[in-house]
């Protein structure tokens, strides 16, 4: 696939879930609701930082296993705790999302 298409699709998908959730900004009491909310979609964007981090975590170990299958259990061990190092971006960004939903 060309970038553009990978594109397209991320902006397909973007677009629908922002679609989802302007009902709930049109339900808000307030406008510091609706910006509350907003915010909170906002900051669950960053968890596709971490999708694409933890993508290429997985290539380069996939990558690296292929032209040395000896040194496998090293890179596995290696790849496991690269992929969760990128998923604590995710986990930040889902506390802070639910921390502007339910305390802010």
């Amino acid at each position: 696939m060309l970038f553009t298409d990978y594109m397209a699709n991320f902006l397909v998908g973007y677009f629908s879930v922002l679609s989802s959730i302007m009902p709930l900004l049109a339900d808000a009491t307030s406008t510091g609701d609706g910006l509350k909310l907003l915010g909170a979609g906002v900051a669950i964007v960053g968890v596709a930082g971490a999708g694409i981090g933890q993508g290429a975590v997985g290539q380069g170990a996939c990558m690296a296993i292929g032209r040395n299958p000896e040194m496998a259990p090293k890179i596995t061990s290696t790849m496991i705790i690269a992929a969760g190092i990128a998923e604590s971006g995710a986990i930040y960004a889902l506390v802070v999302a639910i921390l502007l939903i339910f305390v802010a």
